[in-house]
C-alpha cells in the first residue's frame, strides 16, 4: 500500500533543486498508486572516484525517501561510461580509465551507499552489462538521435567551443551512454546533482527515441566542499568521505565556514529545511554562537553514519584535542623507508600527510606541521626518525612516524 499522492509528492519535492516536468511526475506517482507497482527509480554513480562523501550523499537520502515510499530504488556503478569519463564542468578532456579501474573503483560504491540505502528494496547494476553488448550500428543508430547543435548547449562543451579547447567526439557520446541506462532499466525517475542536469534531459530524450515513457528527473543542490566555495570533492580535499572516522567527520565539520552552516544542516545532516534557515539567520544576526551551532552540526552528521554514541566520544575527543590542547587517545603508527635524518617535506610526503612536496613546503610556510609537539618554521628542515616522532599536520592529523 502505497501512501497518497499529495504526501508522496511532499517529500519527493521536499529539498529539491527542481523536479521536471512536475505535472508528469505527479501522473507516474498517481499511476504507481492506482495499479500497486513501484516506480523505478535511478542514480548513476561515477566510478572515477573510489570513495562516496556526504556531498553524494545528498541524492542518496533523496533516493531513500523514494525507497521509504515503497519504490524501487536502482544504483547504476557506471563502470562502462567511467571510460569515457564525464566531461561535465570540465575544461578539458578528462583522461580515459581502463573497464578494469572503473570495476576497481565502483567495488565498494553499494558497500558504502549501504550506510545511507536501505538494501530491502535496491538493485546495483554494471552498465557495461549492455553497453558493452552494444554493436557499432547500434552506436550510429544512438547517436542519430542527437545533434552536435544539442550537445552544444550543454554550458562546458558550448565554453570550450568558443574558447578554442579541443572536444573529443567521445565525449558526445558520454550523455548518450548514460541515457541508455535509463532505456536498458526503464527508468522512471532519474536523480542527480544540478551539475547533471543535461545528461538527465538527455535520457528522456533517449527514452523516447527509443519508444519509452520519458523519465522525470529530480535535480538536488550541490553541497559546497569544507572550503566553502568549491563543490564537495575528494580530488579537491574538501570533502568528508561516507568511511571516514568520527574524529575525522566532526573536526572537518567544526572547520567549515559560518556562512555554510545552514546549509550544512539541511543537506549533510537532513535537517528540515525552514528550522536549517533559521540556524543561519540565528548566526547572522548573532543571537546563535557559530561554534555552537557547528558543534551540534557535527554531532548530527557523525550519528548519522556511525551512531549517536560515537558522536558523543568525537565531541569529547575535540573538546580534549582543541580546547584542552590535548592529543587524541589512539594515533595510528606507520614505518618508512627512508635514510635519516631526512627532510621533513619527505617524511610528509611518504607517510601521506601530505599529496605532493609543494603542498609538504606550504603547509610548512603556512605553520601547519609540528614534530613532538614543536612547530616546523623551515621548509629545508630535517629530521631523525630512527625512533618514532609525533606529526601533527593541521589541527586534526596526528601519525607517529617511524624509519624502517
Amino acid at each position: 500500500m502505497f501512501a497518497p499522492l499529495n504526501e508522496q509528492m511532499d517529500i519527493i519535492t521536499s529539498g529539491v533543486a527542481e523536479a521536471l516536468p512536475l505535472d508528469e511526475l505527479a501522473r507516474k506517482v498517481e499511476r504507481s498508486i492506482a495499479k500497486n507497482t513501484p516506480m523505478t527509480v535511478k542514480l548513476g554513480c561515477d566510478p572515477s572516484r573510489p570513495d562516496l562523501h556526504i556531498g553524494h550523499a545528498v541524492v542518496l537520502r533523496k533516493m531513500r525517501q523514494f525507497q521509504d515510499l515503497g519504490h524501487q530504488a536502482i544504483l547504476i556503478v557506471g563502470d562502462f561510461t567511467g571510460m569515457i569519463g564525464d566531461p561535465t564542468g570540465k575544461s578539458k578532456t578528462r583522461p580515459a580509465l581502463s573497464l578494469e579501474e572503473t570495476r576497481l573503483n565502483g567495488k565498494s560504491y553499494f558497500e558504502q551507499a549501504s550506510k545511507v540505502l536501505s538494501m530491502d528494496n535496491l538493485k546495483m547494476c554494471y552498465n557495461s552489462e549492455w553497453l558493452s553488448e552494444m554493436s557499432f550500428n547500434d552506436v550510429i543508430h544512438l547517436s542519430a538521435n542527437y545533434t552536435v547543435a544539442q550537445m552544444l548547449e550543454r554550458d562546458d562543451f558550448s565554453k570550450r567551443f568558443k574558447s578554442g579547447e579541443p572536444i573529443s567526439i567521445h565525449e558526445f557520446m558520454y550523455p548518450l551512454a548514460q541515457a541508455m541506462d535509463s532505456v536498458a532499466i526503464k527508468s522512471d525517475i532519474e536523480l542527480g546533482g544540478t551539475d547533471q542536469k543535461f545528461n538527465l534531459i538527455v535520457g528522456r530524450d533517449i527514452q523516447k527515441a527509443y519508444g519509452l515513457e520519458p523519465q522525470c528527473i529530480i535535480i538536488m543542490p550541490i553541497l559546497e566542499g569544507t572550503d566553502g566555495v568549491e563543490k564537495m570533492s575528494k580530488s579537491l580535499g574538501n570533502y568528508i568521505g561516507l568511511t571516514e572516522s568520527p574524529r575525522e567527520m566532526f573536526g572537518k565539520t567544526m572547520s567549515i565556514p559560518d556562512a555554510l552552516i545552514g546549509r550544512w544542516y539541511e543537506y549533510g545532516a537532513t535537517t528540515p529545511t525552514a528550522q536549517a534557515a533559521k540556524i543561519q539567520q540565528d548566526i547572522t544576526s548573532g543571537v546563535l554562537h557559530p561554534r555552537t551551532a557547528k558543534v551540534e552540526l557535527a554531532m548530527k552528521i557523525v550519528a548519522l553514519y556511525h551512531g549517536d554514541e560515537a558522536a558523543r566520544g568525537a565531541f569529547e575527543e575535540f573538546e580534549r584535542i582543541f580546547v584542552k590542547k590535548d592529543i587524541p587517545d589512539e594515533i595510528e603508527s606507520i614505518v618508512i623507508d627512508v635514510p635519516t635524518p631526512c627532510l621533513v617535506v619527505d617524511v610528509l610526503v611518504l607517510s601521506a600527510l601530505a599529496p605532493s612536496k609543494n603542498e609538504a613546503r606550504r603547509l610548512v610556510q603556512g605553520g601547519g606541521v609540528s614534530i613532538d609537539g614543536t612547530k616546523v618554521e623551515d621548509v629545508t628542515a630535517m629530521v631523525d626518525i630512527r625512533s618514532e616522532r609525533l606529526f601533527k599536520v593541521g589541527k586534526r592529523r596526528f601519525l607517529n612516524i617511524s624509519a624502517g
